[in-house]
């Protein structure tokens, strides 16, 4: 089968199976973002080079009770606004490290065994956490629009930072890390993405435009920030994808790298502005 079939098919059933999984219900949806965290856990432990079955438990240990279950403790006074507060924090502060990695010429394949579970649990298991909670209103409704249109808000940035980049990029973006990224193409991804926005508060989510305007801004720039960093993880580890569980497209951190690095932002905007 042509490598472009195949990868258009494979793209297709992923769609699919997302869309569908967010608009079943809000189990289908958490169950399927607990199976992306354990397949996205699998590759990042082989990527970083640490014991996947150790990651696994921590994963499933953080995610059942505090993803799915929104356990919090129960004495001391804490409440579950607590534990996100903890969980976002967490997430933005291991972004911030790889951020500042990013620009530095140091691997991302780390020695240190505690950074290592240290970047595990802020970068990848925090922020599936907290995707699981984006969808939800100020009265603990389940609204799964929320949640597609960021992931639309994501698949708009990387459709249009693609054709602009590749029909007018002359100018590299981070070359070292990702040769083909361009500033033409992440310009075309954030004019683009702020128009689907637009669209999206109207009618989609029945919003307001300046909130998802500024939603936009926040998934272009940690977006494109998210896929170096990953870009970044692969060359380090000397690998083409993190996985080769979606034909044509590499692994779920290959495709999910993006909304687990904007999650986090996008879900301390919400907390700031209610």
């Amino acid at each position: 089968m042509p490598e472009a079939l195949t990868r258009t098919i494979s793209g297709v059933v992923y769609i699919a199976v997302l869309l569908t999984a967010c608009w079943y219900s809000e189990w289908s949806f958490r169950v399927l973002m607990g199976l992306f965290l354990v397949l996205a856990t699998i590759e990042f432990s082989r990527l970083a080079r640490f014991n996947s079955t150790a990651g696994l438990l921590l994963a499933l240990g953080l995610y059942i009770p505090f993803g799915c279950l929104e356990w919090f403790p129960k004495s001391g006074g804490w409440s579950i606004n607590d534990v996100n507060w903890i969980l976002t924090t967490v997430a933005i502060a291991t972004s911030v490290f790889l951020i500042q990695n990013l620009f530095s010429n140091k691997s991302l394949i780390i020695t240190s065994f505690l950074l290592k579970y240290f970047l595990l649990i802020g970068y990848v298991i925090c922020s599936f956490i907290i995707l699981t909670k984006i969808p939800y209103d100020d009265f603990g409704n389940y609204r799964p629009n929320k949640i597609i249109g960021l992931f639309i808000l994501i698949w708009t940035n990387d459709t249009f930072a693609y054709i602009i980049g590749k029909s007018f990029g002359k100018h590299k973006l981070l070359e070292r890390i990702s040769p083909k990224k361009t500033i033409e193409g992440f310009l075309g991804g954030v004019l683009f993405t702020i128009i689907f926005s637009t669209f999206i508060a109207q009618y989609l989510i029945e919003d307001s435009v300046w909130k998802w305007v500024t939603i936009s801004v926040i998934v272009v720039v940690f977006a494109t920030l998210g896929d170096l960093v990953e870009s970044k993880f692969k060359r380090s580890a000397n690998v083409k994808d993190s996985g080769n569980i979606m034909p044509g497209h590499g692994g779920i951190l290959d495709r999910l790298d993006s909304i687990i690095f904007v999650a986090p932002f996008v879900f301390l905007f919400y907390q700031i502005i209610n």
